[in-house]
C-alpha cells in the first residue's frame, strides 16, 4: 500500500531523530489537551486530537462543538454567546474572524441581535489567513475553501473556492485534504506521529 506524505516523512527518520521529534511532540501535546480539557469544561464538545491557539484556551464554551483532527490557529471570535458547529479535518489559518452578533441598524435602539442560530462549518473546510465571516452566514459547506481576505456574506457550496469582497466562487475543488495531518500544522500530531512510526516496514 502506497505510504502518504506524512507517513514518509515520520517512517524515513533515523530512530534518534523519530524520539526527538516525539518528545517535542509530547510537550505540545500535554498543552494541546490542557485547552481542550479546559474546553470541555466550560462545556464545548471537543473531538480527538483538536489543537487551539492559547486564545482560544478559556473562551471557548458551551455554545461550541468541534469535530475531530481540526486546528484552530489564532482565530477571533466576535462572541462565545453563539453557537458554532465546526466539522472533522477543518482548518481555521491565524486571523481568521468569525462575527457572530449584529446590531439592528434600522431600529433607534440599535439593538443586538443574531441572525443566524447557528454558524456550520463542514469537513475539510480550510478557511485561510484574515478571511472573514460575516453573521449573515449559515453553512460553509463540505471542502469549501475561504481564500485569504475574503469577506464572506452568505452561505459557501460545498467544495467551493470563494475569495474577494464580497467573497465570490472563483473555481470548484476536485479533492479534499483527506491525507493531511490537519492537527501537525500546529505541532499536535503526537498521537498520529506514533502511529505512522508503528506501520513502518521492519
Amino acid at each position: 500500500m502506497e505510504r502518504t506524505k506524512y507517513e514518509a516523512f515520520v517512517q524515513d527518520r533515523s530512530y534518534l531523530r523519530y524520539v526527538l521529534g516525539l518528545l517535542n511532540r509530547w510537550v505540545s501535546n500535554m498543552r494541546y489537551e490542557r485547552r481542550r480539557r479546559q474546553a470541555r469544561k466550560n462545556g464545548a464538545i471537543v473531538g480527538q486530537s483538536v489543537v487551539m491557539t492559547a486564545n482560544l484556551e478559556g473562551a471557548i464554551n458551551g455554545n461550541f462543538e468541534i469535530g475531530d483532527h481540526t486546528s484552530l490557529h489564532n482565530v477571533h471570535f466576535s462572541s462565545y454567546l453563539h453557537k458554532v458547529k465546526i466539522g472533522e479535518h477543518v482548518i481555521i489559518g491565524d486571523g481568521v474572524k468569525i462575527v457572530r452578533g449584529s446590531h439592528n441598524i434600522d431600529s433607534p435602539d440599535f439593538e443586538n441581535y443574531v441572525p443566524n442560530d447557528m454558524l456550520v462549518i463542514d469537513d475539510y473546510v480550510w478557511l485561510c489567513p484574515d478571511s472573514v465571516i460575516l453573521p449573515s452566514v449559515k453553512k460553509i459547506g463540505y471542502g469549501a475553501v475561504v481564500g485569504a481576505n475574503a469577506v464572506v456574506v452568505k452561505d459557501v457550496e460545498p467544495m467551493s473556492v470563494v475569495s474577494g469582497n464580497p467573497a465570490k466562487e472563483i473555481k470548484k475543488r476536485s479533492v479534499v485534504h483527506k491525507n493531511l495531518v490537519v492537527e501537525s500544522l500546529l505541532g499536535g500530531d503526537y498521537h498520529a506521529y506514533k502511529q505512522a512510526w508503528g506501520k513502518r516496514e521492519k
